[in-house]
């Protein structure tokens, strides 16, 4: 997939300039006269152009992962929904105030098994941001998530969520309806649900937003995804007065999906095509879909009440540290 110019990163440069270098090249051969043979040097510049980009892409550091996680073009919830389901039936509405477009859900079919797919979806054009709210749920998301899911528990079906979210909308609306009540309730009922859940961070796991459909069986993340408390430009606006410093508080946080996995945070990582999952959005679905369906299938052959209680242990297993104790004279 050819990435347009204004979608280009910073860090790719190297990338971009041989791709430039190897196109010319085949272009215009008569004015790049060399040594060897036309066709030994396209293979030269193409094993020098796989190099490179293997390179770059496996010393990034936490804050280019941030940007490649916030990559326009990468895959959103509907896109995979398109590619690793199949008879995916959009369920609208909370029933108590309106149809977020934020939060999509619904019916939908992995191989030949039924599930509940939930997630959060971002647009990649103006007209489409406004219309999902830039992937920021409101309360009547949230509410719609978990009705959603009350209903795939009624007829124990798998729940799976997609989690794209910069975080829950903090506007003025969304705490008149009391955003905060509706993800506290959302964590409550999903520790209780009897069917299996299965949660993915897609690209942003922004705060509470993310952790409002993020509790489940089995955390998977997308390997240049991040989930975080607060974004690195948050965080770098409290502790260094200076939003600029948001790479440094990218490495403070341990946002990365490596470090979430050694923190066990997060269960496993989903491998991404190299560049990217934006560069090849089939590969991606391939890949999330494989790891989908084997967690799928540990988790059905567990006893709910097993299933249950690994499922509270997990999340009351988090945050627990020792501290050294000083040295006694």
């Amino acid at each position: 997939m050819l990435v347009p110019m204004k979608h280009q990163l910073d860090f790719e440069k190297p990338i971009l300039e041989l791709v430039a270098k190897l196109e010319d090249l085949k272009k215009h051969p008569e004015k790049n006269a060399v040594d060897v043979s036309f066709a030994d040097e396209i293979r030269r510049m193409e094993e020098k152009l796989a190099a490179t980009r293997r390179h770059v892409f496996s010393n990034l550091t936490a804050w280019q992962r941030v940007q490649l996680a916030r990559h326009p073009l990468r895959p959103f919830t509907l896109d995979y929904l398109k590619r690793a389901f199949t008879d995916f039936s959009e369920l609208h509405g909370d029933r108590l105030f309106a149809d977020d477009r934020a939060m999509v859900g619904g019916f939908a079919r992995i191989e030949d098994q039924r599930v509940m797919v939930i997630g959060t979806q971002k647009g990649r054009e103006t007209k489409e941001n406004i219309l999902r709210n830039f992937g920021s749920a409101h309360p009547e998301g949230y509410r719609k998530a978990l009705r959603l899911m009350r209903l795939a528990n009624q007829f124990g079906l798998p729940i799976i969520t997609l989690i794209d979210t910069a975080g829950a909308y903090p506007g003025v609306g969304a705490e008149e309806r009391h955003i905060a009540e509706a993800i506290a309730v959302n964590l409550r009922e999903m520790v209780l649900l009897d069917v299996p859940i299965i949660a993915v961070v897609i690209g942003e796991g922004g705060s509470g937003g993310a952790l409002g459909i993020g509790v489940a069986d089995r955390v998977l993340i997308l390997e240049n995804a991040y989930y975080s408390v607060i974004s690195p430009e948050g965080c770098a606006a409290i502790l260094w007065k200076d939003r600029s410093a948001a790479a440094k508080a990218a490495e403070a946080l341990k946002i990365t999906a490596k470090e979430l996995k050694a923190l066990r945070l997060v269960d496993e990582i989903v491998p991404e095509p190299l560049g990217g999952a934006h560069n090849d959005h089939p590969a991606a679905a391939t890949k999330l879909k494989e790891h989908l369906l084997k967690h799928l299938g540990e988790l059905q052959k567990l006893d709910p009440a097993d299933r249950l209680r690994q499922r509270y242990d997990k999340y009351r297993a988090m945050g627990h540290f020792l501290e050294k104790q000083p040295a006694t004279t």
